[in-house]
Parts: structure tokens; sequence; C-alpha cells
């Protein structure tokens, strides 16, 4: 009887001493695939207008993914396009007009279940802060230089065209247009007194204290301002792309986005 509980006892000395051990192992495995993680660099292509709030969610992003930077190539949507078209090597593309966005979905870039409509945005007038002359697009016609950008290559400045066309005041301003590479230009533009006023994105407004809002564009003098976001077909960080595409469509990130003046889609 005795021999039996030595036994006994030895038996469940060893499991103890082994589940300890496999315990420890699997600890220690655990870590190690942590420390173990490959860092991976994404590179985001996205339009001027998005990168304050952009910057915000990247740095929220990595924070929780420690092993990924986020790294930005910011500029007019239509710029972007094209360098994409050309085989810039992007991962993401974050754009402010559906028509650039669709390019690279018809030329087999962006795969269609892979893009959203993210966010919304508003077009508006912005003059010095000191101006006081400026109050209505109309107004346009008293001034001497507006800037916009360039229509072809930036979104805003297509929204512009469209706004002033249909104002029926296009061809009375036409002369007097200076045209930027990208929103933020046009915002500096006005910033520093070097045009009388600009048309920019309301978020662009928003961030300045050197301009104000002179007025609003009705949303039936141009096309529906909407920012798509999509994964680059060829990415060589798959997981980690679509990791980060499924994260700025989470209702916390929606949120970082509408505290930043940009309009949650209803879908």
């Amino acid at each position: 009887m005795k021999k039996s509980y030595t036994t006994l006892l030895l038996i469940c000395l060893f499991a103890a001493f082994f589940s300890a051990c496999s315990k420890n192992e699997s600890s220690e495995s655990a870590e190690n695939d942590f420390n173990n993680k490959k860092n991976v660099e994404l590179m985001i292509s996205a339009a001027a207008s998005l990168q304050d709030v952009l910057h915000k969610i990247a740095s929220n992003y990595e924070k929780e993914h420690p092993n990924v930077k986020i790294t930005y190539n910011f500029g007019g949507s239509g710029a972007l396009q094209q360098q994409i078209s050309n085989g810039a090597p992007v991962d993401l593309f974050f754009s402010a007009a559906e028509d650039k966005f669709g390019q690279l979905v018809e030329e087999g870039l962006i795969k269609k279940e892979q893009v959203t409509d993210l966010v919304g945005n508003e077009l508006v007038l912005v003059v010095g802060k000191d101006s006081q002359h400026i109050k209505r697009f109309e107004d346009l016609i008293k001034v001497k230089k507006i800037a916009i950008g360039t229509p072809e290559t930036v979104p805003a400045g297509k929204y512009a065209t469209e706004t002033l066309e249909n104002l029926e005041l296009l061809k009375e301003v036409e002369k007097k247009i200076i045209y930027a590479k990208d929103v933020r230009q046009v915002l500096t533009y006005v910033e520093t007194g070097n045009v009388d006023a600009g048309i920019v994105y309301k978020t662009d407004a928003m961030i300045s204290s050197k301009v104000k809002v002179a007025a609003a564009a009705r949303k039936d003098t141009h096309a529906p301002i909407i920012y798509p976001v999509g994964i680059i077909k060829d990415t060589s960080h798959k997981k980690e792309a679509e990791q980060f595409y499924k994260y700025v469509q989470k209702e916390e990130t929606i949120k970082t986005f509408e505290k930043f003046g940009f309009q949650r889609i209803e879908n």
C-alpha cells in the first residue's frame, strides 16, 4: 500500500513538472512570436485634404499595431492616380473623387470588392480673416485673384469649376483664377494674401486660423464630394493592408473623421 502511494506521488510530481515546462515553453513561444513579428511599412497615397485626419488615425493605429509603420504620400488625387497607374509602390489609395479612383478600378489596379466610399465633404469659399467685401460666390466678380486647384488633377478644383459654371460666374472670373497643385496650396495662397479668395473643402478651412468661410457651395452646384478608399491589387503587404482598410471603416475611426469636419456616408 505504501509502495503504491509513493508511485502515485511520483507520477503526480512528474505530471506537474512537465505541465509547468509546457506552459513555460508556450509562454516563451508566444513572446518570441510577438518579438519576431515582421515590421511592415504601409505606403498610402491620399488626397491632400485628408492629411490632418490621416496623421491622427495613423498615430492611433501604430499604437495598436507596433509592427506597422504608416507612410503617406499626399497630393492631388489625379496626380496620385497617375503615379499608381505608372507603377508607384502603393498599398492603399484614398481619393477625393470617385472618377480618379474609378480609373484605377477600370485598369484592374484596385479590386472592386476591396473598395468603399468612406466619407464626404463640403465645398466652401474662403477669404482672409480680415476680409469684409466677399460674402458670397457672386462677389468674386469684384476681386483680382481667385485660387482653385487645377481641375484636371485636383478634385476640389473640378468641383470649384462646376460650381462657378452652374452659378454662371466662370466666364466672368476665368481670367482671375490662379491654379494650385492641390487644395492645401489654395489655402496657403489665401492665408498669405497672394489671392483675394479661394475655393477649398470645409475641412481645410477648419484647420486654418488665418482664413474664414465666406460662403458654402450649394450641393446642387457640383458633383457629390465622396472619398473612396481601396487596396492596390499588387500590394506586397496584403494582410496588413486589409487590416488597415478595415480599421478606417470602424465606427471609432469614422468618428475621428467627423471630428475633423468630414461627413458620414449613410449606406
